[in-house]
């Protein structure tokens, strides 16, 4: 193949990337401004709390428990071989509240409700009831997507910090029941380890991974093609972008609260 034909579609292939990254930092952009402006839409807020952050706590503290506990085993069982099974509470806290419960409640959030939103919205686009909020005076910005970021905002670091504690909780079950520590050992031990710092990078991790993921699903809801197909493809690439986007903004996220 020619270098020259090789090298056009690399340029071509960046400034599209380029181009859909200026994209999504003005719908960022708008949303939020939108947000801070009336007229507001107190009803779609709620739903979206309602959508976003209650009907998730199942879905995020059967992943938690299950982590937590599947960690607590894996770190006794290597730590055995250097004789450090005493530091079960210690990594079992640090990594829930740190990467896990972050990381996991967010590609879970990924999962549900950025695939919902990017499918409402898509299919909205195609049955043409976007058309018909322009038609009425209502702008489609700041009656679907302000109130769906600002719940995202809010709710998810709160089902962070409810994953954290039930996943640590996990842990804390599976040490006492099975693998032999004090209860009351195991959790002043956790309490002792954790700092301030910790608790508030994983909050902070959650309100970003929250507005990542609402943000994505409209975005590719708005930019949706007509028919099934682009409903389809719509929710395909929300969720793609969402996990990829979110797993990249742990790493920044992660140097920024911990770099040495």
């Amino acid at each position: 193949m020619n270098p020259l034909t090789i090298l056009e579609r690399l340029g071509r292939a960046v400034l599209t990337a380029l181009a859909l990254i200026g994209r999504v930092a003005m719908f960022t952009a708008r949303a939020f401004s939108h947000i801070l402006r009336p007229p507001f839409y107190p009803r779609e807020f709620a739903q979206a709390l309602l959508s976003i952050g209650w009907l998730s706590l199942p879905v995020v503290g059967l992943t938690a428990i299950f982590t937590g506990g599947a960690l607590a085993l894996q770190i006794y069982s290597g730590g055995a071989r250097f004789n450090a099974e005493a530091v079960v509470p210690q990594i079992v806290a640090i990594g829930m509240v740190r990467e896990l419960g972050p990381v996991l409640v967010g590609l879970m959030i990924a999962a549900r409700v950025t695939s919902s939103i990017a499918a409402e919205i898509a299919t909205m686009k195609v049955t043409e009831q976007i058309d018909a909020l322009v038609t009425l005076s209502t702008h489609p910005m700041k009656y679907l997507v302000a109130p769906r970021v600002l719940a995202a905002l809010i709710t998810v670091p709160l089902l962070v910090a409810v994953g954290d504690i039930i996943g640590i909780g996990g842990g804390y079950a599976v040490a006492v029941k099975n693998l032999g520590f004090n209860a009351a050992a195991y959790l002043q031990n956790t309490v002792d380890f954790l700092e301030m710092r910790d608790v508030v990078s994983s909050l902070v991790k959650g309100a970003v991974f929250g507005v990542i993921a609402a943000t994505m699903g409209c975005f590719y809801g708005m930019q949706s093609g007509r028919g099934a197909q682009g409903v389809g493809g719509a929710t395909k690439d929300s969720v793609e972008a969402a996990a990829i986007l979110i797993l990249a903004a742990n790493f920044v996220l992660t140097g920024v609260f911990f770099s040495i």
